[in-house]
């Protein structure tokens, strides 16, 4: 099930890009429907999962044995739930309108094939394969942004893979360098989280984490990595962004867990605070610098990079020290983990909404709207419960991550999480400005025949709004699959 998760998908973008120009209503249809097969898979992969201490369903092949390299897949509790998560995400946002400029069958090939990739990155279980699929991510988006943006499109796609690549290669060198410290040579990520190699003394395990920080810092983004992320979403359509923010950051943030916690234990511990520092920085930068935003969408960006911020700081405070606090660490990882599910949800909402404004007003900038609620009151009502979302209110999916981190991490980093209680009012105060500025006040008069959400815009945002809505009511069916392999890391 788990390989056919990933090749149906990219199965499918072969045979779409392969269809007739003007089968269009065609293409759509097909195109959906194998965007939904590994929605349709998780829902068993979900019921068989177990909670045991190591991934499980595990599929594997040989592939090319001289290098120990091998074809190997399988879920846990960190996995198991990205993997939902972008099951559910591309679906959506593929059937999100969006004009595609009479390239539909370039639009959804790609698509699928940036679905097939963002898959096999969480379910991989060969560092090798990992690298594979993370790279492959970094082609699909690059054309999505490059083709369907706008404004510099182009020059921020090229921002994008420039800083992305970069990261990829001190990923690659990092792997390379745990490949070889391992004895026999060996890819298999099971084997090194097993039996890591290096301990966190030495130059040597010092570089490879510094390898596999750089790639995760760029990615997540972090400060001061983070600058390709805003014009990369300004200039990308809707559902470009929304894939970006609620699929590919989450790659960063998973490859901390993974990697960085799970297979070099003694190193993260050693760099855990400096980590855990860089973490609050950018959670109040990015609330910082998106309280001064004009453009909508910028505003939303920078707000991705706070709560990434806050994810990081999760992981930092899980791994933080070797003994004690041991159930206060788990907390902070489940809610690292949960922070991302929930982020990417409501941010992957947030940024669909901003693309219907821009094709309704061909603007992101705040200070040309006020007063759309009384015009657009469906948008308006659905922007308000996902901004509430994103700033943390109780009975929603946010609150309950940021809840998790900041009590597990305050066992371990009590001051910083203070600090970053600040960020967490400028959150607030940022998008309750937001809220005024475009949906309250007078209606502007370019705006009095603007049209509501159509039918198919209602229904990809309710799809969204309810996982939001059950995670943050009852959150206890998912943070069970995340502690149970929580468990097992923090107790190691």
């Amino acid at each position: 099930m788990l390989t056919a998760m990933i090749a149906a998908p990219l199965v499918g973008a072969v045979v779409v890009a392969l269809l007739p120009r003007d089968r269009g209503v065609f293409i759509r249809r097909l195109a959906l429907a194998l965007s939904l097969v590994p929605l349709a898979l998780t829902v068993p992969v979900w019921l068989r999962y177990t909670g045991g201490p190591l991934p499980e369903m595990i599929e594997s092949a040989r592939w090319i044995p001289a290098l120990g390299v091998g074809y190997k897949v399988g879920v846990d509790g960190f996995s198991l739930p990205l993997v939902a998560l972008a099951a559910l995400l591309f679906p959506v946002s593929m059937a999100y309108p969006l004009d595609l400029r009479g390239r539909e069958r370039t639009y959804y090939a790609l698509f699928l094939f940036l679905e097939a990739a963002s898959l096999g990155v969480f379910l991989a279980l060969d560092l090798f394969l990992f690298f594979v699929f993370w790279d492959l991510s970094l082609v699909g988006m690059y054309f999505v942004i490059a083709i369907w943006g706008h404004g510099d499109a182009a020059r921020s796609a090229i921002k994008f893979f420039i800083y992305t690549l970069t990261g990829s290669l001190a990923l690659l060198l990092a792997i390379i360098g745990l490949y070889l410290a391992m004895a026999p040579h060996t890819f298999d990520m099971v084997s090194i989280i097993q039996d890591p190699p290096l301990s966190g003394t030495g130059l040597r395990a010092s570089l490879i984490f510094l390898g596999f920080i750089i790639a995760f810092v760029i990615k997540s983004p972090l400060v001061p990595l983070h600058t390709w992320l805003p014009p990369a979403h300004v200039d990308a359509p809707g559902p470009g962004s929304a894939i970006l923010a609620g699929v590919l950051l989450k790659m960063g943030t998973y490859g901390f867990i993974r990697i960085t916690l799970q297979m070099m234990p003694d190193t993260f511990r050693r760099y855990a605070f400096a980590l855990a520092v860089l973490a609050v920085i950018s959670l109040l930068y990015g609330a910082l610098v998106a309280l001064a935003q004009s453009n909508l969408k910028r505003l939303i960006a920078y707000t991705s990079i706070a709560h990434m911020g806050l994810v990081v700081l999760g992981i930092a405070a899980a791994g933080g020290v070797l003994v004690g606090a041991v159930d206060a660490r788990r907390i902070a990882l489940d809610g690292a983990v949960l922070g991302m599910v929930s982020h990417g949800l409501i941010t992957g909402a947030l940024f669909l909404i901003s693309g219907s404004i821009y094709a309704r007003a061909q603007t992101y900038e705040m200070d040309e709207f006020g007063g759309l609620a009384a015009r657009v009151r469906a948008m308006g009502l659905l922007t308000v419960v996902f901004a509430f979302a994103s700033l943390g209110l109780p009975g929603l999916a946010q609150f309950v991550s940021d809840v998790e981190v900041f009590v597990g991490t305050f066992a371990v980093y009590p001051l910083l999480v203070v600090i970053s209680l600040v960020g967490m009012v400028l959150l607030a105060a940022l998008f309750l400005r937001m809220l005024k500025r475009v949906f309250l006040g007078p209606l502007g008069e370019r705006w009095r025949e603007m049209p509501d959400l159509d039918r198919v815009e209602h229904w990809a945002l309710a799809v969204l709004l309810v996982p939001t809505v059950v995670i943050g009511v009852f959150p206890g069916w998912l943070i069970d699959v995340i502690d149970a392999t929580s468990k097992a890391v923090i107790g190691r």
